[in-house]
C-alpha cells in the first residue's frame, strides 16, 4: 500500500520502533525469571484485549512489549548461587561504605530486574563490574569515589529452602 493511502493515525502504528534488546548475556535470578514470565503474561493479555477491541495503536504497543519480553524469556539464563560465597558474584547482596561515609547495600541482578531505588543493580553496571571477584575489605570504584566492601551475602534459592547467607569476611559463610 502506498504511503499516500495511509491514515495519519496509522503512521504511529507503522513506525513504532522495537524495544532494544541488550547485547549483554541475559543472566537472571530465579526471581528475575519469574518477573519476565509475569511480563510475558501481562503483555499477552494486553495484546488479546487490543486485538479484541481492534485498537491498532494498542495492538502495536502490546505486540511490541510481547516481542520484547518473549525474546528476554528465550534468552534468560538463571545463574545459580556460587559455591564460593566469599567473593562478589552475580546474585550477591553487597554492602559498601563509600568514602563520603554513606553505607549502601545493593543486590547484583539481571538488567530487567534491576531497580537501584530499591537496592538492586544490573550486573553490567559500572558498580557491579567493579565489585565482581572482590572480597570483604577490598576497595572498589563507586561513582566518582571509592568504597570499601563491608559485607557480602547471598539469598538462598527457593530450592535451597533457606533465607540469606552472609559472608563474615573470613572467606566462609557463617
Amino acid at each position: 500500500m502506498s504511503r499516500a493511502f495511509v491514515k495519519e493515525q496509522d503512521v504511529d502504528y507503522l513506525e513504532m520502533p522495537e524495544r532494544p534488546v541488550s547485547e549483554h548475556p541475559n543472566d537472571v535470578t530465579e526471581a528475575g525469571l519469574a518477573q519476565i514470565e509475569d511480563a510475558v503474561a501481562k503483555a499477552g493479555e494486553a495484546y488479546a484485549i487490543a486485538q479484541a477491541s481492534a485498537d491498532r495503536a494498542a495492538l502495536a504497543a502490546a505486540g511490541r512489549e510481547l516481542r520484547y519480553w518473549t525474546a528476554r524469556r528465550a534468552s534468560a539464563h538463571v545463574v545459580p548461587a556460587p559455591a564460593d560465597r566469599s567473593e562478589v558474584r552475580f546474585g550477591a547482596s553487597v554492602t559498601i561504605l563509600r568514602d563520603d561515609g554513606r553505607e549502601q547495600t545493593f543486590r547484583i541482578v539481571g538488567e530487567d530486574e534491576a531497580d537501584p531505588a530499591k537496592g538492586s543493580i544490573s550486573h553490567v553496571s559500572p558498580l557491579a563490574k567493579s565489585m565482581f571477584g572482590k572480597r570483604v575489605g577490598d576497595m572498589v570504584r563507586a561513582g566518582s569515589g571509592e568504597a570499601e566492601i563491608k559485607a557480602i551475602g547471598y539469598r538462598a534459592s527457593a530450592s535451597e529452602g533457606q533465607t540469606n547467607q552472609q559472608s563474615d569476611g573470613e572467606g566462609h559463610d557463617a
